[in-house]
């Protein structure tokens, strides 16, 4: 039972028990207090002191509920300012005020006051409601100190100690690097106003220019202290920095009084400073995965842009009608392999790099599995990629065989060219000879010559029968391969037909010219027969000659030296030929030997790569140092695909379209390639992933050991990954119920969704791991997060955004301004912003 009415016991004031920790209670240093302390209790300097620095400490909570005191002796005296006060400080609602104006509603709403600083384990001596309604002053300072030990005080607890002990360790731990400073107490080691800078300094340097503080100059230093507190603190002024000075002892209480406002406004910033610092650390992490999101986006889009602007070309099967247009597009073709694919496939490699990597940050960091944009998986660009490979797979033979068949037209069009002026130059002037009217002068024995030239001229136009069909007949396949110059060939061979069949028709013409002008003159002949008798020797003679000089008139004297010509041509084309072939068995040779180099060291070296990420020999970083070094052994290894590269250009531009040294394509080499580096960046890439997890977790290296033998026994194929029949009798050997009924189907499912969020069909060591230990992990949760904001809008519902601004690092309060749902509780005001939404929104509970 507390007692109220000891008016007439001596005057005491504190609590005579209770507190905690290892330097005692509240109470207990209260009665350690020496005689001289107690001798000066009425001192009237030091009621100065308490008076304005209890009024101070009292307004700085009143302000918070809207009000104020002016005369702390009076202004407490009905006991509602009192009760309020108790209610700000505390945090709690006490009974229902009395509203009457008379003693007795006064003294109850005093002792309502009285009871609930009892009901806090504080036992109240000699302080009685009716003392406090009277107006009182040193009981109402008294009650009032009792409040400061109970609510600012007491609960200070610093390495075991508390209370009045503990606020005076850490003055002292705060105050101990600063010269001229030197705690021992709470009233002379104030005096010179140092201790007070040191503090602040100590927490908020930017606010004190300490080394320009003179020990000799107490006032100056003492007020600059004050009103740095009070203008960026918000720490009332409670002291008068002359009654300090001019006091030899200041009052301890009120320096005590004061003092605790600066551990409560640096611990409530140091709450806040750890608030903040939590809520920084997760909007890192998000900023960071946002970023990689990002990203992602951007690199996939990219990607995918190349593969869509490219596929049409490879696409393009039209050919063009040159073997220089074609050969062009070969090496456009060889441009894209080299110089525009690798870089790619690099990109590639790394979309699902950081695809992977993004998913098991976000799994560490209790955050749902990144999805990306419609048509933005990795299952997307890897069909996308099939695709390209697809369409680049058949170009290159399309390419070579359109060579080939450029060649052979370009090789039937010279043929046709050759034959045709052969022939047009064997016809030149034909026409001319058929119509000439020769036979009309002539004697019977030149008619009977010219029948003979006729006649040998009509073997020779038969035999060149053959030479027009030719003629034809290449013309007929150069139209049938759609070679390009097709009309200028149809032109020309048209025009030799034409010609042809004039000819035909001329020498049928002169041939019954001939044989009708040669019955006329025999008849003549018949005439002069008897002349002809006698003149038989020299007619003879002249007939024989007439006949010798037109043989070599009408053999082909001039073909047959022309065909003498050419068989020495044709000798130098066969050697030509030869020498040709015989480079084009070196370059084949050439090939094959690197060929078959590259082929199996690229082959060794994938099997390489897979028996190090399965078999697991050392700890995880002893495995990505020896993938790093695979790794740079393949990069240092590229100067023998370049030089395979060379040999293969030298193969294609010599038309080789076949080695029958070698099993391997520059395809083959090439796909090899694009696979080793994509392998062995992708292992490097799970390998990091696992320290991630591993450390994140705190798995040790005995459990991932287990883990990846648990893994390896049941991945059959040793891919790298679990089907999900494997990964169901992964789970069945470990315990998990998941047999083929409702029930273990229901929960398999619900296992797949957490390991293949993607629904990509398969389960990796990573997801794997992570499933594994998913109840190891110490993340932060939005409920954290949320406790945090709350400490920085200081327990409102809402937070500002100047609370937002003040509190947080720019980009980030900017970050948080940004996301934030305006604030629709009934409390809202104006500028609310909604932290809860956003925390949970954070963690994927809700849709920002």
């Amino acid at each position: 039972m507390v007692d109220y009415h000891a008016a007439n016991q001596p005057y005491q004031y504190g609590p005579s028990s209770g507190g905690n920790g290892g330097g005692g209670g509240v109470g207990d240093y209260m009665a350690q207090e020496d005689d001289w302390d107690r001798d000066l209790l009425l001192d009237p300097a030091w009621e100065k002191q308490q008076r304005k620095t209890f009024t101070a400490w009292c307004n700085s909570h009143l302000r918070k509920a809207g009000t104020q005191i002016e005369n702390i002796d009076e202004d407490f005296r009905d006991g509602l300012k009192l009760m309020l006060l108790l209610e700000v400080i505390s945090g709690e609602r006490l009974p229902k005020p009395e509203r009457g104006k008379m003693r007795v509603h006064k003294i109850n709403n005093v002792n309502k006051a009285l009871d609930f600083i009892a009901s806090k384990g504080v036992k109240l001596v000699s302080i009685g409601a009716e003392e406090i309604v009277d107006g009182n002053a040193k009981m109402t300072l008294g009650m009032i100190w009792t409040i400061i030990l109970r609510f600012a005080i007491q609960d200070i607890s610093v390495e075991e100690t508390s209370a009045k002990e503990g606020l005076l360790l850490w003055c002292q731990r705060k105050t101990a690097p600063y010269k001229n400073v030197n705690v021992q107490n709470f009233h002379i080691s104030w005096k010179d106003g140092l201790a007070f800078n040191a503090l602040i300094h100590r927490h908020r340097p930017e606010l004190i220019e300490y080394d320009k503080l003179r020990k000799d100059d107490p006032v100056t230093n003492l007020n600059n202290a004050f009103e740095v507190a009070e203008k960026y603190l918000d720490i009332p002024k409670m002291l008068d920095a002359e009654d300090i000075v001019n006091t030899a002892r200041p009052d301890e209480k009120a320096i005590m009084t004061y003092v605790s406002s600066f551990y409560h406004a640096f611990s409530g910033a140091q709450k806040a400073e750890t608030a903040a610092n939590r809520i920084c650390k997760v909007l890192a992490v998000n900023q960071e995965n946002e970023h990689l999101m990002e990203d992602y986006e951007k690199l996939a889009s990219d990607l995918l842009v190349w593969i869509r602007r490219t596929i049409p070309w490879l696409e393009d099967r039209v050919p063009q009608k040159t073997i220089q247009e074609m050969q062009q597009k070969l090496e456009d073709f060889r441009d894209y392999r080299r110089v525009h694919k690798p870089p790619k496939v690099q990109e590639k490699c790394q979309l699902e790099i950081n695809f992977n990597t993004l998913q098991t940050k976000l799994r560490l960091s209790n955050r749902p599995a990144f999805m990306p944009s419609e048509g933005k998986m990795v299952s997307d660009i890897n069909n996308s990629w099939q695709h390209l490979e697809q369409a680049e797979k058949g170009f290159e033979e399309w390419l070579l065989n359109v060579i080939r068949r450029l060649e052979r037209l370009d090789h039937l069009a010279e043929k046709f060219g050759q034959k045709a002026s052969i022939h047009e130059a064997w016809t030149d002037g034909k026409e001319a000879m058929l119509k000439q009217k020769d036979y009309e002068t002539a004697t019977l024995s030149d008619i009977k010559a010219l029948i003979r030239k006729h006649e040998a001229f009509e073997s020779d136009l038969a035999a060149h029968q053959d030479r027009v069909e030719q003629i034809a007949a290449i013309a007929q396949e150069l139209n049938e391969l759609d070679y390009y110059d097709s009309p200028s060939v149809n032109t020309r061979c048209q025009k030799i037909c034409d010609q042809w069949d004039a000819l035909g028709s001329l020498t049928h013409s002169r041939r019954e010219a001939l044989e009708k002008t040669e019955k006329q003159l025999e008849t003549i002949d018949q005439l002069h027969l008897e002349y002809a008798k006698r003149a038989a020797p020299f007619n003879n003679w002249m007939e024989s000659a007439m006949e010798d000089l037109q043989d070599m008139f009408i053999v082909h004297t001039i073909e047959e030296i022309e065909v003498q010509q050419l068989v020495p041509k044709r000798d130098d084309a066969l050697l030509e030929e030869q020498s040709k072939q015989q480079s084009n068995e070196r370059l084949r040779r050439q090939f094959a030997s690197q060929a078959n180099i590259v082929g199996p060291w690229i082959q060794t070296k994938m099997e390489e790569i897979g028996r190090i990420s399965i078999e697991m020999n050392g700890t995880l970083e002893d495995q990505l140092n020896h993938l790093k070094q695979y790794e740079q052994s393949i990069v240092d290894y590229k100067p023998n695909l370049d030089l395979l590269e060379q040999q293969h250009q030298l193969i294609q531009e010599a038309l080789i379209f076949d080695n029958k040294h070698t099993n391997y394509t520059m395809e083959h080499i090439r796909v090899g390639w694009e696979q080793l580096l994509t392998t062995i960046a992708r292992t490097i890439n799970e390998v990091e992933n696992q320290i991630l997890t591993r450390d994140a977790k705190g798995i040790s290296q005995e459990q991932m050991q287990e883990f990846r033998a648990s893994f390896n026994h049941f991945d059959k194929d040793h891919g790298g990954a679990l089907g999900p029949e494997e990964f169901k009798a992964c789970l069945i050997s470990l315990g998990y119920d998941v047999e083929n009924d409702r029930q273990g189907d229901a929960e398999f499912n619900r296992i797949m969704s957490v390991v293949d969020p993607n629904n990509s069909g398969i389960v990796t060591f990573q997801a794997f791991i992570d499933f594994m230990s998913r109840e190891t992990t110490d993340t932060d949760t939005a409920d954290q997060v949320i406790a945090s904001f709350k400490v920085l809008a200081g327990d409102k519902n809402f937070i500002t955004a100047e609370e937002l601004r003040r509190e947080l690092p720019p980009d980030q309060a900017e970050y948080c301004i940004a996301r934030m749902a305006p604030y629709q509780g009934p409390d809202a005001a104006p500028g609310a912003l909604d932290y809860k939404s956003f925390s949970t929104a954070l963690y994927g509970e809700s849709d920002l």
